[in-house]
């Protein structure tokens, strides 16, 4: 059963604008579904649709393409301070599944982000305190604007690695999302296939497990869910199912507020 069957869509809707601050943040590992969710919730609702994590795999794609080396902590941080990273909603042009449109220095990198390399790479970038400095500070003044209904849409939905305990821990409605290890690396083996670009999904489960490790134990800013979020684990779940049960914890939270 999906949320829409089981909640008329002006329902939903209604539950959105009472949600006050209008800002949900959905934390969770890579390959969790977290984004898919976000970006369905988000639809529901007609709030923005934020992932966090395009910004810190941009930072890295933009390492990488300069060359420079994912170790050099003092050279990441200028790089994360330099470029420029604008997220847009897609265009009519690009309806090729993504949920954003992500431009490094005006260049379409949507897809590029998504590479095995990037991977293996963004979770030591994301983990330095001057690249989350450089782009934490701009995600919470996009929260704080659409939160408090100053925007064009009336709320924001926040997906990421950080967004309950260190971006908006003021949030109305915070989520982690989750699933098991093997669970996630079989989505993101799927996804890279279905971009053409095959891996051995041995190789996946190890890349996915080691940035697990390092999500959860760097010193700022570790992966944890907040203390007051609701947890959804959706191994062997679809993505409807997973939005029905968000769109649940939403109409809870309304009710009890």
């Amino acid at each position: 059963m999906t949320a829409t069957s089981e909640f008329h869509h002006q329902d939903i809707l209604a539950l959105g604008r009472q949600l006050r601050p209008a800002v949900i943040a959905i934390d969770g590992p890579a390959a969790s579904g977290k984004s898919t969710l976000g970006f369905r919730l988000a639809g529901l609702l007609d709030y923005l649709f934020l992932d966090t994590g395009v910004m810190y795999r941009a930072v890295t794609w933009a390492v990488l393409a300069q060359g420079i080396a994912c170790g050099d902590e003092a050279a990441v941080g200028d790089c994360a301070h330099a470029v420029d990273i604008d997220i847009r909603a897609p265009g009519a042009d690009q309806q090729d599944g993504r949920h954003t449109t992500v431009l490094v220095d005006g260049r379409d990198v949507t897809w590029l982000i998504r590479a095995p390399e990037v991977d293996r790479n963004v979770s030591v970038v994301s983990a330095y305190p001057e690249v989350r400095r450089a782009l934490t500070a701009k995600q919470r003044q996009i929260a704080h604007r659409y939160g408090r209904g100053d925007a064009d849409r009336p709320g924001i939905v926040l997906v990421g690695r950080d967004t309950g305990t260190v971006v908006v821990p003021d949030a109305a409605l915070k989520l982690y999302v989750d699933a098991t290890p093997e669970e996630r690396a079989r989505r993101r083996h799927r996804e890279l296939e279905k971009q053409g670009k095959p891996v051995d999904y041995d190789q996946v489960l190890a890349d996915m497990i080691r940035r697990d490790r390092i999500d959860s134990e760097r010193a700022v800013a570790p992966l944890r869910p907040a203390d007051d979020a609701i947890r959804i684990d959706n191994t062997g779940q679809d993505a409807g199912a997973t939005l029905a049960q968000a769109v649940r914890v939403l109409r809870q939270k309304v009710a009890s507020d």
